[in-house]
């Protein structure tokens, strides 16, 4: 292949700010402030899901185990809490007309001389001090229609023996009512009265207790339309935490427009007094998008942390994923669910996240728009989407990149777009040099770097990163060399 030499004069930009506490703040809104100095929320609640549906829980929910084991179950409850999560939701707690509790309406899902798997969910997480939404569903299965009084009268039944079993367990903090109606582009009467039958129901029987729905449809919202924040304000619930679809992949390139719809519904909830949670999607999917048939695996942990941001900076003042526990495997449990290996990488490098990992802070700082130019200037960083005009287009061949390195810092920060659907692929390693002319001269090799490898890409959009740390830089100008097989998308040198 042809080598293709290239000079490009660009201040090298600075990491600013990453692992500095006092610089990123504490701010829970992202209307009024930059993206850049808000927190970046962790994690702190997932779903369970008990039953096993279809194919997409082939990981998730395994036929070959005994998906009604409370040890097991006590175990995932203790790795969650060691993730850090705060909250627990139940998606389910009944399915085809068997229950996961002691139930008297309706045949068990278990052995009647076992534990029932609510029970030890319960009990561990009173163990942790963590707080459990009990899920009302499915009075049938996961396509209860609350059109059908049977169904909605059932769910009513179900709440009132749960109420009784569990209303005054330490770790029973709320409801989840399953009702997935779609807000797009207004949320319906039916679904607002629907969700309303339910709540007034819950406030009888558990005064205290919060509500949360976690409903779809915010890409094709409405906002602008006054309905939509009537619907809401009409709502009796006290959160909405809702599905970002990422995972769902509802856009070719959803990210951008994401980051925009959660400033909207941030506006939107500061006028109805409604708690605003971000449920974001950390799957991606083995074989087809939203299909039955296709499993649930781990999505690249660097679309995830997008994700995270884009909801931080948004305004979400609590971030909980459907679903971490048995898609996010802790290495050393004993019960290794989720997709083998892949998902273990995900918690390897979520909790690297959560250590402060220089890799990860620096693409955060990338997602926030906190990388800086030798003058202390931000610098805006491309997006999720190949059109956006900050990416530099390289042909499948050999690259040599020289950078001016005025004001350099020890930190070389490269930003890559990864959507193998466009043919939009990372090179497979970075070589990093020193050289003393913009002609490459007195080349001196700094540092080889392979770039991050996530085999499941071929639905998702999202943007790998490269960082070199540096003793010293010598020379006047650094160097980036890479050989692609595919066109490779590459955002300006930081």
């Amino acid at each position: 292949m042809k080598n293709q030499i290239l000079t490009v004069f660009l201040s090298l930009a600075l990491l600013a700010g990453c692992g500095d506490a006092e610089k990123r703040g504490n701010i829970r809104s992202g209307g009024d402030a930059s993206a850049e100095f808000t927190e970046v929320l962790p994690v702190t609640g997932t779903f369970i899901n008990l039953p096993y549906q279809d194919v997409r829980n082939k990981y998730t929910n395994p036929t070959q185990i005994d998906n009604t084991d409370p040890q097991m179950w006590a175990a995932k409850v203790r790795e969650m809490h060691a993730m850090g999560m705060e909250y627990l939701v139940f998606m389910s707690v009944a399915n085809e007309c068997k229950a996961y509790y002691p139930s008297r309406l309706m045949e068990w899902h278990y052995p009647s001389c076992s534990q029932s798997p609510v029970d030890a969910i319960m009990d561990e997480a009173a163990k942790h001090g963590m707080k459990v939404f009990m899920s009302t569903g499915w009075a049938k299965d996961q396509d209860d229609n609350l059109r059908d009084p049977e169904i909605k009268g059932r769910q009513i039944r179900m709440m009132e023996e749960l109420a009784g079993l569990y209303g005054e367990h330490p770790a029973f903090y709320g409801w989840y009512l399953p009702v997935e109606d779609c807000f797009g582009p207004v949320l319906t009467d039916y679904a607002v009265e629907a969700v309303n039958a339910l709540t007034a129901r819950a406030r009888e029987l558990t005064p205290s207790a919060k509500i949360m729905i976690s409903p779809y449809g915010i890409f094709n919202s409405d906002f602008d339309d006054p309905r939509y924040e009537k619907q809401i304000a009409r709502l009796t619930v006290d959160i909405i935490a809702y599905q970002d679809e990422i995972g769902c992949v509802r856009e070719r390139y959803p990210l951008p427009r994401l980051r925009e719809n959660w400033k909207k519904l941030r506006a939107i909830h500061d006028k109805t007094g409604i708690a605003m949670w971000a449920n974001c999607e950390s799957f991606a999917w083995e074989k087809g998008t939203n299909d039955r048939s296709s499993a649930l695996i781990p999505a690249s942990y660097s679309r995830f942390l997008a994700q995270q941001v884009a909801a931080s900076a948004g305004g979400a003042e609590c971030i909980i994923s459907f679903i971490f526990c048995g898609l996010v495997e802790d290495p050393s449990s004993p019960y290794q669910l989720g997709q083998p290996h892949w998902s273990q990488e995900f918690h390897k490098e979520y909790m690297a996240w959560k250590n402060g990992s220089p890799y990860w802070k620096a693409a955060e700082m990338g997602f926030k728009g906190g990388l800086r130019d030798g003058s202390g200037a931000p610098c805006a960083t491309a997006s999720e989407d190949p059109s956006d005009n900050r990416w530099t287009e390289y042909e499948p061949g050999t690259h040599r990149i020289v950078v001016k390195t005025e004001g350099a810092d020890s930190e070389v920060i490269l930003r890559m777009l990864n959507s193998a659907k466009d043919g939009i692929v990372p090179p497979q390693k970075v070589f990093l040099y020193a050289c003393d002319s913009a002609d490459g001269e007195g080349a001196r090799l700094l540092g080889i770097k392979d770039t991050p490898v996530w085999p499941y890409n071929r639905h998702d959009t999202f943007v790998d990163t490269v960082l070199f740390e540096l003793d010293d830089i010598e020379g006047d100008y650094l160097m980036i060399v890479f050989t692609s097989d595919s066109k490779v998308c590459l955002d300006r040198i930081f």
